[in-house]
């Protein structure tokens, strides 16, 4: 298949340079997406859109997401009394395109607040960084890592749309009512001398960090149930923790919002969910496949947001509210901006494109489907009091 044979040597030297001759399949999925040189998204590999592209996401539609994301960020700062400078800091920006439609409605509709506005962007890939920074260069936004952010340095909101679903995941699978961790080594059937691309095989063994028995424990998934069939597999997202841990500290007061897809965790253990969520993305289409299209394709797992919640209390970061992304989109005014369709001076073949790109963006089966979960910290009993517009739905 279409693997990077660099990488593939890259991982395999990983692997027989470790004494156990295996990595975790977090240290392979880590690899495979962001090594320096050759990973998915360290590469040229890594595309987003419709055209030539492996997936699409909400600001590749319309304009109308970070829009609607806009006037949510705008009460944020008027319920912090607005605060300047009002940080926002968006991480894994993509292509660039949410943080140019939010700046420029700001700068277009609310001045005021968009002098107040400082806009931060957390990249981990240098390509999308470039493209970023092509795409934003007439506006002022700053690059850098979330370690270089001083502990509560921020007074505003940390957001996120579609990350937390390309962290590197532990795989665990049920043997015997034992939990065994998922690990990745070199095929050694493969007698081929020197391949293009080296073949790997899973392999399981003890857990690698009883981190993941705790996660577990703090989710009260109890996996020794009956409920749960030998071979039951599924993914544990420390690093997600990790992540979540490093914002709160960062943030001082404000928000933090996270838009992915993902399931609470009662839905995402579900002992009929017995292969977990594990996805690569290669073309527009999907297979459950990481060992093929090695740093050409995307590769993810599902959110749990039971797991984000919990984890957020340990933090001081206090849940506001979760809610779908298509209800969230239209508290915020989405439906005016559907209803008002009709008036608009358009071609046809226009106002049928702009209709559908909306109606993607509420479909439940679809964007519409995806989680919002909105946390707060340093918040005082009368800011947080006074209900976010996008967490309320009308009567």
């Amino acid at each position: 298949m279409d693997s990077n044979p660099a990488l593939c040597a890259a991982i395999a030297n990983h692997i027989t340079t470790n004494p156990q001759q295996r990595i975790t399949f977090a240290q392979f999925m880590d690899m495979a997406l962001y090594h320096p040189e050759y990973g998915y998204y360290s590469s040229d590999a890594v595309k987003i859109g419709f055209k030539d592209s492996d997936f699409f996401t909400s600001p590749n539609l319309c304009a109308d997401f970070g829009e609607l994301l806009a006037e949510q960020f705008l009460q944020m700062w008027e319920i912090l009394g607005k605060p300047v400078p009002f940080s926002l800091v968006e991480m894994g920006a993509g292509q660039g395109l949410l943080a140019l439609h939010i700046l420029k409605y700001h700068q277009l509709h609310y001045p005021d607040f968009f002098t107040a506005l400082e806009y931060i962007i957390v990249e981990k890939s240098p390509t999308l960084r470039q493209q970023q920074q092509q795409r934003l260069q007439d506006f002022p936004v700053r690059w850098c890592n979330l370690e270089d952010i001083p502990p509560n340095a921020i007074a505003g909101c940390f957001f996120s749309n579609e990350l937390v679903d390309a962290f590197p995941v532990h795989q665990f699978i049920l043997e015997t009512g034992e939990l065994r961790e998922i690990y990745v080594t070199t095929d050694q059937n493969n007698q081929e001398t020197n391949p293009p691309c080296p073949s790997f095989v899973e392999v399981t063994g003890e857990p690698s960090t009883p981190q993941l028995a705790e996660y577990l424990d703090l989710l009260e998934i109890d996996l020794t149930q009956s409920a749960y069939p030998d071979g039951y597999r599924s993914e544990i997202n420390l690093a997600a923790l990790d992540w979540l841990s490093i914002v709160a500290d960062r943030l001082q007061r404000g928000y933090v919002l996270t838009i992915d897809y993902g399931y609470p965790a009662s839905r995402y253990y579900n002992p009929r969910r017995s292969q977990g969520t594990l996805q690569c993305y290669y073309q527009h289409r999907f297979h459950d496949n990481p060992y093929i299209n090695i740093g050409r394709q995307d590769i993810t797992a599902h959110v749990d947001f039971t797991a984000l919640e919990r984890w957020g209390e340990r933090c001081s970061l206090e849940k506001v509210g979760f809610i779908q992304q298509g209800l969230f989109l239209m508290a915020l005014g989405l439906g005016d901006r559907i209803a008002a369709l009709s008036s608009q001076q358009q071609s046809l073949s226009q106002l049928l494109q702009r209709r559908d790109s909306l109606h993607q963006l509420i479909d439940p089966t679809g964007l519409g489907g995806f989680g919002v979960l909105i946390q707060s910290k340093g918040l005082d009993n009368t800011e947080i009091s006074q209900p976010l517009l996008g967490l309320t739905l009308p009567k």
